[in-house]
């Protein structure tokens, strides 16, 4: 019965820290403060074949 308790303990902690990850929007947070900048800056060094 303990371990029963154990699993849902840890699935419930899970279940948490997605919801508050779901509900402050940290993934796209973690996207514009860091994806984002790197991206951008691959796509400037890159050589445009065609110019506009």
């Amino acid at each position: 019965m303990k371990k029963v308790f154990k699993v849902f303990g840890i699935l419930s902690g899970i279940l948490a820290g997605l919801f508050a990850v779901y509900y402050f929007n940290l993934d796209m947070k973690l996207m514009r403060s860091v994806v984002l900048p790197f991206l951008d800056r691959h796509h400037d060094s890159v050589r445009r074949e065609h110019l506009i």
